[in-house]
C-alpha cells in the first residue's frame, strides 16, 4: 500500500514539471505565473503525500498479521496475547494478577467468562509450571482462544461459559520459563529461579513437588541440585503459595483442576503417593479415560490414564494431588506429546495437532464437570426428595 501511494505522488509530481501552459518563450509574467501555480501545487501535493503516507503506516499497523497459535512465544509475546484478549472481548475476558515470582514478576491469568446474577463455579488451567514445557503454554492459548471463538455459535459452551468462570494461567513459573528461552544451553530447563539454600550453589525448586499434599514423602529429592528438588518446606516458593492462596480463598467454587505438563501422553488423576486413593478414584478413572477416547478420536493419539503411581512414578507435593485434598473433585495432570521423540522440545509442526486433541480431552472432563452440577441439579433434588418421603414412610401406593 505505502509503495503504491509512493509511486503515484511521483507521477502526479513529473506531470506538474512538464510546462503545458503554452507560454512563449518571450513571456517572461507567464512563465513567473506559472512557476508559482507549480509551487504552489507542488506543496499541496507533498502535504497530501505526508497525509497519505501517515494513514498508510497506520493502516500497515492496524492490520498486523494474526497471533500465531501454532508457534512457541516468549513471555513477553505472551503477555502482550493476554492483553489483547481482554480488548478484544471486554467484559468476558479479564486479565487478573495473583502474585509474583521469586523474581518480582507478575504472575496473571484471563478469567474467561459471561456476566450472570448467579453464583458462578469455576475451572481450573495452568500451564508453563516446568519450564522447558514450551508445549503447554501452547495450549493454554489455543483453549483460551477456542472457547471465546467458540461461546457465540455453541450453545453448549455459552451454557457453560453462563455457569463458569475459566482461570487459565498460561505460565505459572514465568521466571524459568523466560531462562528457558535465554540460549540453547538453559533450553531444557526445569525449575523457578530462587536460589537455593545456605550452602548451595544451585538455583530452582521443582514447583511440582513443593504443594503441601504429602510433601517430601516420596518421588522428591532434597539435593538442592536435583531437578525434583521440594525446596525447604512446603510451599516455600512464591509460585506455589500464589496458587494455594488463590484457590483456597474460592475452593468451593472449583469443579476441575487441570494442569498442563509434557511429555508421555498420560493423564493422571490423585494421588502421587501409593498409599492414598481418592475417594472418587473410580469416577476419576471413568472421565479420565472418556478424555482419553475423545484425544483419540481426533488424531489417532493414545494416552494411558491412572495415577502416577500406576503408570509413571510415585511422587508427592503436586498441585493436582493438592487441589484434590482441598476438595476440589476433577483433579488432572495433561501430559501431552510426545512418548519421547523429541521429548521437551517437540517440533513446531506438532503443536496444532497437540493442542487439537488435547482440547477435545480437556473439553470432556468439563463437560462432565459441568453436566453432573447444573443438569444433575434436579435429578438430585428430586433423589433427596424420595429419600426424605421413604425416610418418613411413603411409598408409591400411598402417593397423590
Amino acid at each position: 500500500m505505502i509503495t503504491a501511494v509512493i509511486t503515484g505522488v511521483i507521477m502526479i509530481i513529473i506531470s506538474l514539471s512538464v510546462d503545458r501552459h503554452g507560454c512563449s518563450n518571450r513571456s517572461y509574467r507567464c512563465k513567473q505565473a506559472v512557476f508559482f501555480l507549480k509551487v504552489t501545487m507542488l506543496n499541496s501535493v507533498g502535504l497530501s503525500c505526508v497525509l497519505l503516507l501517515l494513514s498508510a503506516v497506520g493502516a500497515a499497523v492496524l492490520e498486523s498479521p494474526p497471533y500465531d497459535y501454532y508457534r512457541y512465544h516468549p513471555m513477553s509475546e505472551i503477555s502482550d496475547w493476554m492483553v489483547q484478549m481482554q480488548k478484544e472481548y471486554p467484559g468476558v475476558a479479564s486479565i487478573v494478577n495473583y502474585g509474583k515470582t521469586y523474581e518480582g514478576r507478575a504472575i496473571n491469568l484471563l478469567k474467561i467468562g459471561l456476566s450472570t446474577e448467579g453464583k458462578k463455579k469455576a475451572i481450573w488451567m495452568d500451564c508453563g509450571i516446568h519450564a522447558r514445557e514450551w508445549i503447554a503454554p501452547a495450549f493454554c492459548q489455543y483453549f483460551v482462544n477456542q472457547i471465546l471463538q467458540t461461546y457465540k455459535t455453541d450453545p453448549k459452551m455459552e451454557k457453560m461459559m453462563t455457569d463458569m468462570d475459566f482461570y487459565v494461567t498460561p505460565v505459572l513459573n514465568v521466571d524459568g520459563y523466560i531462562y528457558s528461552w535465554k540460549d540453547q544451553t538453559t533450553r531444557l530447563w526445569r525449575k523457578n529461579r530462587s536460589p537455593g539454600p545456605a550452602g548451595c550453589d544451585c538455583y530452582g525448586t521443582d514447583l511440582n513437588r513443593n504443594f503441601n499434599a504429602n510433601w517430601g514423602t516420596v518421588g522428591v529429592s532434597f539435593d538442592c541440585c536435583s531437578l525434583t528438588y521440594c525446596g525447604s518446606k512446603a510451599e516455600s516458593e512464591p509460585e506455589a503459595q500464589a496458587v494455594a492462596n488463590f484457590l483456597q480463598s474460592r475452593k468451593d467454587d472449583f469443579l476441575c483442576f487441570l494442569t498442563i505438563h509434557s511429555y508421555g501422553q498420560l493423564l493422571l488423576i490423585p494421588y502421587g503417593h501409593p498409599n492414598f486413593t481418592a475417594a472418587n478414584y473410580d469416577e476419576l478413572m471413568d472421565v479420565g479415560l472418556g478424555a482419553a477416547e475423545a484425544i483419540e478420536k481426533i488424531h489417532g493419539m493414545h494416552y494411558k490414564v491412572g495415577t502416577s503411581p500406576a503408570i509413571l512414578y510415585a511422587n508427592s507435593g503436586s498441585s493436582r494431588d493438592w487441589a484434590r485434598m482441598q476438595g476440589i473433585p476433577f483433579s488432572f495432570t495433561f501430559e501431552l506429546r510426545d512418548n519421547g521423540t523429541f521429548g521437551f522440545e517437540l517440533p513446531e509442526n506438532q503443536i496444532q495437532p497437540t493442542c487439537e486433541e488435547a482440547y477435545s480431552g480437556a473439553l470432556h472432563i468439563i463437560t462432565y464437570a459441568h453436566d453432573k452440577t447444573f443438569n444433575g441439579a434436579v435429578l438430585t433434588a428430586a433423589a433427596t426428595l424420595w429419600t426424605v418421603l421413604l425416610a418418613v414412610g411413603v411409598t408409591g401406593a400411598n402417593l397423590v
